[in-house]
């Protein structure tokens, strides 16, 4: 699975890297309707198409800046907004003044990891009291939430609100979502979304990959355009033994070289296929529209390209010469839980979600307080500039009803205006952390949360909408200020592609046409396929319907027009 972009809380993996660490990619559901075509162009019969270009424009909600609260570190090159001050308790702001829920019931399904809480608990009771909404929740297990979700879409009975992350939305799902859920346009679009602040300073960007069938239908979480995948690294060890941080792909091959030492159980790293890919300046794979881009008037695929096929090269090799941690290699678990294994030494290098440079430091504060865990730069393979691809700016979305009434609209967008709040007010607080004293103490400016806290304020509202993307460590300020520069600096030779932030629905009958690479890709790095057998699995993919979905992209492109640099 592709790892997914994230954000950060204060002192808590936030939702997204939360899912980003538990959450497998979904299946292609079964069920569901006919594809309908979007905005933007569809061919004869088939469904697909795109909310993008000047017709999108005047559906997107204006864009207000909150001033409500001012961040440590802006956002710049598409990173995160950052927080390195100790929290004050006494000093957090106001965002939502009043009341915009009319004591209404709202319903919402939504995935979950974990044991729910009861649904009468304290942490429920005081969102809805802050919110003027009796929130019923419908939480489902998050790991087998597609299940669940192609189940319900399918059938009449929808709950008012359905949260659909975008690892959710293979097979049927879009048209699903085209079909049952509502047009919010006349709540949000414009000057409309003035009514909810918090809201309105949602980036335009995660707006637009909001658009699903040429109509605004989901409230998103935005997320930094900037990679979210960093090679993480033991610095402490690094400083201890002299080892300098790559900056190169012979640079870095030299340097495991250097680490290894399976007689002393130590390697240098787990699998490196994800900074391969960015090395090697390879489209981004984790969202399909962002695999093709237009290169000198030719659309391509990702997988179509001599960059992609290096970067596996350079994989393979990593694992034939024995740098890699047998864990990886089979599969096992220093690939999905690295921590235990990164914390005795057993390996120096990973890739991961930007997430855990915190979640690593905090788990090994006070047992090993010589640990640092730091991130390496991206580097150009060749030892050059690296060409880094931009994510999509939102990956979780909240639909509402087509069935919906406008006063549940109403308090829908209500609760949304609350979990959207910014860092550093009441409301984010409470959204995040519960009540003080009942769910979190506060001890030298930063929150710790209670056993109570830990077992109710978990993944709830906070799936609804959220506020720009946000990095904020009041433990660890050092680490939160690490991330938004790396952030920022990796932005800095970001590029966008000719898709970037559209909202794309394939026709149906190139759903699962590029299914089989990420197996394969597997196989290859790990010596159980070769280069050759890509390349044929290439040349298959383009006559069993490849070249005919790229003649699809080429027009939603010439009727939209590519994406803004």
């Amino acid at each position: 699975m592709t790892p997914n972009t994230a954000t950060s809380a204060p002192s808590a993996p936030s939702r997204r890297s939360f899912l980003a660490s538990t959450a497998v990619a979904a299946a292609a559901v079964a069920g569901g309707m006919p594809l309908l075509a979007a905005c933007g162009g569809s061919d004869s019969g088939s469904g697909g198409g795109t909310s993008a270009g000047k017709s999108a424009k005047k559906l997107l909600p204006a864009y207000i800046a909150t001033n409500v609260v001012t961040p440590d570190i802006v956002a710049k090159n598409g990173s995160a907004v950052g927080f390195t001050s100790k929290l004050d308790i006494a000093g957090l702001k106001t965002s939502v003044p009043k009341k915009l829920g009319k004591g209404g019931k709202v319903s919402i399904m939504s995935p979950f990891w974990g044991s729910p809480p009861k649904s009468d608990n304290a942490y429920y009771k005081a969102m809805n009291d802050l919110i003027g909404v009796d929130v019923e929740w419908q939480n489902q297990d998050g790991n087998t939430y597609d299940q669940k979700l192609g189940a319900v879409l399918a059938s009449s009975d929808i709950p008012d609100v359905v949260v659909i992350p975008g690892w959710n939305m293979g097979g049927k799902i879009p048209s699903a979502i085209i079909g049952k859920f509502a047009d919010l346009g006349p709540y949000l679009s414009g000057d409309a979304i003035k009514q909810y602040p918090n809201l309105a300073a949602i980036p335009t960007d995660a707006w637009q990959r909001s658009l699903f069938g040429g109509k605004l239908r989901g409230l998103p979480q935005p997320s930094p355009y900037v990679t979210g995948i960093v090679p993480l690294y033991r610095k402490d060890i690094f400083d201890k033994e002299g080892y300098e941080v790559p900056t190169s792909a012979d640079e870095f091959m030299a340097l495991c070289k250097e680490i290894t030492n399976a007689k002393a159980k130590r390697w240098a790293c787990l699998d490196m296929k994800w900074t391969a890919f960015q090395s090697f300046g390879v489209l981004s794979g984790s969202e399909k529209p962002l695999g093709w881009n237009l290169v000198d008037g030719k659309l391509v695929y990702r997988i179509e390209t001599q960059e992609y096929l290096e970067a596996l090269e350079w994989t393979r090799k990593l694992f034939a010469a024995g740098y890699v941690h047998p864990d990886a290699k089979l599969g096992k678990s220093a690939a999905t839980d690295p921590g235990p294994k990164f914390a005795a030494g057993e390996f120096l290098i990973y890739a991961q979600n930007i997430s855990q440079w915190w979640s690593r430091t905090a788990e090994q504060a006070t047992q090993n307080p010589d640990y640092k865990i730091w991130g390496m730069d991206i580097f150009g393979h060749d030892g050059g500039s690296p060409t880094l691809w931009a994510e999509q700016p939102a990956g979780i979305f909240a639909f509402v009803s087509k069935k919906a009434s406008e006063s549940v609209i109403r308090d829908v967008l209500a609760v949304a205006n609350v979990t959207a709040a910014p860092y550093g007010t009441k409301e984010y607080m409470l959204t995040n952390y519960g009540v003080e004293g009942t769910h979190y103490t506060v001890k030298n400016g930063v929150p710790t949360k209670t056993d109570q806290g830990n077992n109710e304020v978990i993944n709830a509202y906070v799936m609804v909408a959220s506020p720009t993307a946000t990095i904020a460590h009041p433990d660890f300020p050092e680490v939160a200020k690490a991330q938004v520069e790396w952030q920022q600096r990796m932005g800095a030779f970001t590029k966008k592609s000719s898709f970037y932030g559209m909202q794309i629905t394939e026709p149906s009958r190139y759903t699962n046409l590029s299914n089989d690479f990420e197996q394969l890709e597997d196989d290859i790095v790990r010596g159980r396929k070769k280069i050759s057998d890509m390349q044929q699995a290439v040349s298959d993919w383009k006559s069993k319907g490849g070249d005919q979905l790229r003649d699809w992209y080429k027009k939603l492109l010439d009727e939209n027009g590519p994406a803004a640099s």
